[in-house]
């Protein structure tokens, strides 16, 4: 059933007629009469990073359990790859095809560095300028395009509805294909590995 639903919004959201650079995103909540209300309605522009990634933070949060939030603090909250001590991220990562030279030219342990000092200490030294490990238990659903997933010694190759739960491993995501993947995150942070 799970998988079902998962599939099912996966095809809503890759079926969208947005512009691809951009994704509503509609935030619920409690008006004064304690009566559900849209808060907040409008487009999350995709912004570039590096190597062509495109990517944008829907929520943000930095406590656990989650308190609701009823102002848009998203874009204010500073957050990096991994989520916020005791926080979550939801996001959505756009990977463009990758070819050989490029990927030759990628600087060693590119995205690893950008971790930082909060990643997990067990796990392998990183192989690829993309492979990374975060201190969090990550949701992933591929919405569209394909795209590699590599392990230490395993590459998963993932489609359109696969979904994925990645526990603070080493991984990159490698997109050999012709046309850019977008997948959709929930990264909540763990307690070290």
């Amino acid at each position: 059933m799970i998988r079902q639903t998962i599939c099912a919004l996966a095809a809503l959201l890759a079926g969208s007629t947005a512009d691809a650079s951009d994704i509503r995103r509609v935030v619920t909540g409690l008006d004064a009469n304690n009566k559900s209300v849209v808060m907040f309605d409008s487009r999350m522009a995709l912004q570039t990073g590096p190597y062509g990634l495109n990517a944008t933070n829907l929520w943000v949060t930095n406590t656990y359990p989650l308190s609701f939030s009823f102002k848009d603090d998203t874009s204010a909250i500073p957050v990096g790859v991994s989520p916020l001590d005791n926080g979550t991220k939801f996001r959505v990562v756009e990977f463009p095809p990758l070819d050989a030279a490029s990927e030759a030219k990628m600087e060693p342990g590119f995205l690893m560095k950008a971790v930082g000092p909060v990643a997990p200490a067990r796990g392998l030294p990183v192989t690829h300028p993309l492979m990374h490990r975060t201190r969090s238990v990550d949701y992933a659903v591929v919405l569209s395009g394909e795209i590699d997933m590599m392990l230490d010694d395993t590459l998963v190759h993932l489609k359109p509805g696969d979904t994925i739960i990645q526990q603070a491993t080493n991984h990159a995501w490698v997109n050999h294909g012709t046309e850019t993947c977008r997948i959709l995150f929930v990264l909540m942070d763990s307690r070290q590995p």
